[in-house]
């Protein structure tokens, strides 16, 4: 098969990019730049509708995976450009090709803060997102919704927090801080599910394959904390666990931020946005991906061994 790949330099986009060579298809890769890939390179910017024309024409189908992911950053604006226009502007490219399907990447965060509760596919949130990440990605996956009423056959998936070699987030950062043997700190808050990223990729095939048109899948990995993955990754390589930082207190610090940095420019992760965050849950369930998808994530230990590894042989 030949598909059309946005996203494909960033942390899942690369590993699906991978996934799909290694099956044996064919794959466009839409980039800003020019770059050497095991793809056929084009160039375009989801912010433009009509850069995508060229390399979405004659693909058997469009994985959609370009976003903008940051919290507590200094330009919001940006997350409405590539996450809402951009998501606007690949699924009318795709229509327009006339594109047979499309995977598009949502996330379990358009749910924001489930407060301890979790949620399938038919969770309807209610309420004010914590995060302009959270708020884009949800007006993005209803836009999804609306191209798939109009008769363009969309299937949506929905990764959980994602983790593996390559890993350029936050999270990520601290995983590799801490199988490098340093102390990191972290949240005692912060209820999440974690994929590996290469299961991400396979949720994205499976998607593409097997999922049914306009629905929603879950690709939730297992539930645990940001301290827990932390203290396990500690283990695995030997280092040590991360200092704990109250519930309690990483509330009162953002309230404090979120006076001080009306005047004063703040690290992006003590702004009040990426504290809330941390106080957060983002739990999701993917009994219907495993029932309709076959999709099954590895456990946390089998994929965080991997990636301390990975990450030890990388230095």
């Amino acid at each position: 098969m030949k598909y059309a790949l946005t996203g494909a330099t960033g942390f899942v986009g690369s590993h699906l990019l991978q996934r799909l060579r290694a099956d044996g298809h064919d794959v466009v890769a839409v980039v800003r730049k020019p770059m050497d890939l095991d793809a056929d390179v084009r160039i375009g910017d989801v912010t433009s509708h009509s850069s995508l024309l060229d390399a979405f024409d004659g693909v058997d189908g469009v994985f959609h995976v370009a976003g903008w992911y940051k919290v507590g950053d200094d330009h919001p604006e940006q997350g409405w450009a590539v996450n809402v226009q951009g998501t606007r502007n690949a699924l009318a490219a795709a229509r327009e090709c006339g594109v047979p399907r499309v995977v598009y990447t949502s996330t379990v965060a358009v749910n924001s803060d489930t407060k301890g509760k979790v949620v399938d596919e038919t969770y309807q949130f209610t309420g004010e997102h914590i995060s302009v990440y959270d708020h884009t990605k949800a007006q993005a996956h209803q836009i999804a919704h609306e191209f798939a009423a109009e008769g363009l056959d969309v299937v949506t998936v929905m990764p959980s927090g994602i983790y593996g070699p390559g890993d350029t987030s936050q999270a990520g950062e601290l995983i590799r801080q801490t199988a490098l043997g340093r102390r990191v700190q972290a949240p005692a808050g912060l209820r999440i599910c974690m994929a590996h990223v290469d299961d991400i990729a396979d949720g994205h095939v499976r998607a593409m394959e097997r999922g049914r048109t306009g629905e929603d899948y879950m690709l939730a990995g297992p539930q645990t904390t940001l301290v827990e993955v932390l203290r396990l990754v500690a283990e695995l390589s030997g280092g040590k666990p991360p200092l704990v930082m109250p519930d309690a207190a990483v509330g009162a610090t953002a309230a404090l931020m979120s006076v001080v940095e009306r005047g004063v420019r703040v690290p992006s992760i003590y702004r009040s946005e990426s504290l809330r965050v941390c106080r957060a849950s983002y739990l999701g369930r993917s009994d219907k991906a495993a029932a309709e998808l076959g999709w099954f994530p590895r456990d946390l230990h089998t994929g965080l061994a991997e990636t301390v590894e990975w990450d030890q042989a990388q230095g």
